[in-house]
Order: C-alpha cells, then sequence, then structure tokens
C-alpha cells in the first residue's frame, strides 16, 4: 500500500524506537564463511555513522535478528546498541518484550526488515519499512520501501528521514 509523504511523516513524528534485522539490512544479505567456520558481515560505515547520530538524538536502536553470530555483538558494541537479540526465531515474542521493558506503544516503534520473517513485527509497528532489495513477500506489509539495498546505507536514509521529520539537526 502507498502512503503519502504527509502520513509517514506524521508515523515518523512519534518513533522513538528503531529496531533493525541485521542480514539483508544492516548487512547486505550475505553469508560469508571462512575455512575456520567463522562468519563475516560487512557493514557500511555511514548506517553505524546514522546510528550514533540517531542516539544522540534521543532514538532508541535495538537489533532483532534470526541468526547468531559474534560479528553482530561486535558490531552492536561499537556502535553501543545494547539492545541486541539474536536468535529469535519468534521475532514478534522479542518485539513485545521491548514493548513492555521501554514501556513503548507500537506507534512509538520503527522496524527495517527484508523478507517474511519480518512480516509479523512490520504489521505490528509505527513506521514499518523495507529495504529497496527485499523479498517482494513484505511490501504489502510496510509504509516505506528505501531507495537503498539492504547493508549499502539503507538504514542511515531511513535514520536521516527520522531525525529530518523530527526537526532533530543531524549531530555528528
Amino acid at each position: 500500500m502507498k502512503k503519502t509523504l504527509q502520513s509517514l511523516k506524521a508515523k515518523a513524528k512519534k518513533i522513538k524506537m528503531l529496531l533493525l534485522d541485521v542480514d539483508g539490512v544492516l548487512s547486505d544479505g550475505r553469508i560469508i564463511l571462512d575455512n575456520q567456520g567463522n562468519e563475516l558481515k560487512a557493514f557500511h560505515v555511514r548506517d553505524g555513522h546514522g546510528i550514533k547520530m540517531a542516539q544522540r538524538a534521543g532514538i532508541t536502536i535495538g537489533i532483532i535478528t534470526g541468526r547468531r553470530a559474534e560479528v553482530v555483538a561486535v558490531r552492536a558494541r561499537e556502535l553501543g546498541i545494547e539492545e541486541v537479540h539474536q536468535g529469535a526465531l519468534e521475532k514478534i515474542r522479542v518485539y513485545e518484550s521491548i514493548l513492555g521493558k521501554y514501556r513503548l506503544r507500537d506507534e512509538e516503534v520503527a522496524f527495517i526488515g527484508d523478507d517474511i520473517v519480518d512480516a509479523a513485527i512490520l504489521k505490528r509497528v509505527g513506521l514499518a519499512v523495507c529495504v529497496a532489495d527485499s523479498d517482494p513477500s513484505v511490501r504489502p506489509y510496510v509504509d516505506m520501501v528505501t531507495k537503498t539495498d539492504g547493508g549499502r546505507g539503507a538504514v542511515r536514509e531511513v535514520i536521516n528521514f527520522l531525525l529530518k521529520t523530527q526537526g532533530k539537526p543531524p549531530v555528528p
């Protein structure tokens, strides 16, 4: 369903927390394994800088991902993301516990996903976003599709939109 810019801005103004999937959102979705079985992922530096800007502006960032990888924990520590949930096979249950922990309502949360496993959360949040190269199955559930692919700055694109809409200048 196509949303008007005005309705997107109205939703964005209410956002206090941004939740992110990892594979296909913070990374490009590829899983690289080395000869020792270590999992490698590439993260875009602009997404990381955007996350820091959002945090400085008072937006809490969290991660909900179905996979487990030490590299995700390392990247989250680097960015000061404390709300990290790996191995979340039922992402909606994690989402509901986060709502309770932070005393948030659905309309105060944005989520960026890329595949059908994210649909339950996308149906609930105040601002549902998928990345440009997401699986087509999630598009019916989102308010916004980024212009940028996952792992290529899509998270920064959403954060820029949130900060601008909320009248919060980006703080380097």
